[in-house]
């Protein structure tokens, strides 16, 4: 990393690459920029909608008869809302199971669509969504909607638990290969190689090294090439589960949120470059 003077509480100089999805970057890249960040917007994901929504949609007709109902992103938010509002249910069947939301943005995103949180847990992975729901769901039905490939945690941790769970896709993300020649030619060159590279899930990270690959667009793991692209850069993740992601892909995390949120990562790469 270039060595930088850096004002109190300042990320002036320092280029960072933020590789949400193009829809979801302004949360990221505003805070850092306030913060005097030179901030390149390169998405490393693109949501997209399901093959079908028919098996969602059937289960969504019943919401009623689920107690409690699991959502674990704002995409998983918003693809539900969209759905309930094109199958125009009645305001009553949304009230009906309870709310677990997996942290503040994805209850946020529940509340401005007039919802009761019930559930937040303390961290925001699915290990802790499983123990903050442990001594409530023996013998009841849940629904989780969640992107099409996902950790099968929270399923798999709650039928232990004598819960009754359907899982149902409510988007899918794919790598956006526009991105590549793009990521490529930044990386490529050591006078706009970026001072830190932002990921905030495993899906941003695998679809990274995908991009840096040449292959097709594949699900899975595999270490990225042409790692001396990589040379002054530090890698920031949101989170635990998504630092492990990138080792398993051959890159090291070198910052880690310890709030598994945007402004907990931002606060993150503010302390680490300031360290």
């Amino acid at each position: 990393m270039r060595s930088l003077v850096l004002p109190k509480q300042s990320l002036a100089g320092l280029r960072i690459l933020v590789g949400r999805a193009r829809h979801q970057a302004s949360a990221l890249s505003a805070g850092l920029r306030k913060l005097g960040a030179d901030v390149i917007e390169i998405p490393f994901i693109e949501i997209r909608k399901p093959s079908s929504y028919r098996p969602l949609d059937s289960a969504l007709k019943r919401l009623p008869e689920y107690d409690w109902l699991i959502l674990t992103s704002v995409n998983g938010v918003e693809a539900v809302w969209e759905r309930v509002r094109k199958l125009r249910l009645p305001a009553s069947d949304l009230k009906k199971p309870k709310i677990a939301a997996i942290g503040p943005a994805t209850r946020k995103a529940i509340e401005n669509h007039g919802l009761k949180v019930n559930v937040v847990p303390k961290e925001y992975v699915a290990e802790s969504v499983v123990r903050s729901l442990r001594n409530q769901v023996k013998e009841k039905r849940i629904l989780l909607a969640r992107a099409k490939v996902a950790r099968d945690v929270i399923p798999r941790e709650l039928r232990k638990l004598g819960a009754r769970v359907d899982v149902e896709e409510a988007y899918e993300t794919v790598v956006p290969l526009a991105s590549r020649a793009r990521l490529r030619s930044l990386l490529v060159d050591s006078k706009r190689r970026p001072d830190v590279i932002a990921f905030t899930s495993s899906s941003t990270a695998k679809n990274f090294s995908t991009l840096l690959s040449g292959g097709k667009a594949v699900r899975g793991r595999g270490r990225p090439p042409h790692t001396d692209w990589f040379e002054g850069v530090r890698f920031a993740s949101i989170g635990p589960v998504t630092s492990a992601t990138l080792r398993e892909l051959g890159m090291t995390p070198h910052i880690e949120a310890e709030e598994y949120t945007i402004p907990g990562l931002i606060d993150a790469i503010r302390s680490a470059v300031r360290s």
